[in-house]
């Protein structure tokens, strides 16, 4: 970097000075929060790690995995591209008219990139405040980083037409929001009443989900019928591979025993009026002596919670059923 171009810096406000280390700093920790994140959603641990309920409810909702993907993973690459953004120019590009252009280009990166994470952000906070109805730490981090992230890719320019980034910024936003309803528009949240579709779906067909593939030991069965003796209820959606892992903790004929709670109207024979009743947020939920208990457990807490006395040499755990 030449002295004139380190004078030239110099001499900037500090806003603009210091919005993309700034930048570079906020988006590194966002990368590192939602690679955490896909992680813990990979390895089905959000009710081990989320202790709390509240990310164990939006990992566990419908609205986690949009076609089978981990929604952190495109955090992860969003954070990313923009801490490479805020990074390249005059760190890297030492020659004043190279670092100039490379500096307008990745400008445009970093607010659009940024309209693009604090609209989205904006609309999933929206999501769990009215449908999921959950405190997730971690996901308002995000949201915080996200719209940080852009107020500092706007402050850390001097633009020569505020009025045309406005307006670029607005049709960004719109075309995002319009991408996202998209992307959930066949979401249908545990808490949302949706009758016509419960009326539509037969009480003898409806998706299953995929089948079972692990046979059941004796003191699995065993605990499946205390279970049900005592009124204990679980409730989940076929298509939730949360759900999917706590059925495979039992096994066939285990689960066969327990009593389950379709709470999706496309799924066989739906309750999904009663699910909204009885307050369920997340997939799998636990009903058991009349409190929920979200997320999944192995079947020793289960045992515990439900006062089961029998033999406890459980086949499955989660250590050898996830993944």
């Amino acid at each position: 970097m030449t002295d004139r171009t380190t004078s030239a810096r110099s001499s900037l406000p500090i806003l603009q000075r210091y919005a993309r280390p700034a930048i570079t700093a906020i988006a590194s920790l966002g990368a590192i929060e939602t690679a955490f994140l896909t992680w813990v959603e990979l390895t089905d641990r959000a009710a081990e790690v989320c202790s709390s309920g509240g990310c164990d409810t939006v990992l566990t909702s419908p609205y986690a995995s949009p076609y089978g993907v981990p929604l952190p993973i495109f955090g992860l690459m969003a954070y990313s591209v923009m801490a490479i953004a805020a990074l390249i120019p005059r760190q890297i590009v030492a020659e004043p008219r190279r670092a100039s252009n490379t500096e307008t280009i990745t400008s445009w990166i970093l607010v659009i990139g940024g309209a693009i994470m604090a609209t989205t952000s904006g609309y999933l906070m929206y999501i769990l405040a009215t449908q999921l109805h959950a405190v997730c730490p971690y996901c308002i981090a995000s949201a915080l980083f996200s719209l940080t992230i852009f107020l500092l890719a706007i402050a850390g320019r001097r633009w020569d037409d505020l009025g045309g980034v406005g307006f670029t910024l607005t049709i960004v936003a719109a075309v995002t929001l319009t991408g996202i309803f998209g992307v959930f528009a066949n979401v249908t949240p545990a808490t949302a009443t949706n009758t016509a579709a419960t009326t539509a779906t037969s009480q003898n067909s409806g998706y299953t989900g995929a089948p079972l593939t692990r046979h059941s030991d004796p003191d699995s069965i065993a605990l499946a019928q205390h279970l049900t003796a005592i009124g204990a209820q679980q409730f989940g959606a076929y298509w939730c591979p949360h759900c999917y892992t706590q059925k495979e903790l039992f096994g066939i004929e285990a689960f066969a025993a327990i009593d389950y709670v379709e709470c999706d109207p496309k799924g066989r024979n739906p309750q999904t009026d009663f699910c909204r009743a009885t307050g369920i947020h997340s997939y799998p939920t636990w009903k058991i002596n009349g409190e929920l208990y979200e997320g999944i457990h192995e079947l020793e807490e289960l045992a515990d919670l439900a006062g089961y006395t029998g033999g406890r040499s459980f086949k499955y755990t989660l250590a050898n059923t996830s993944g």
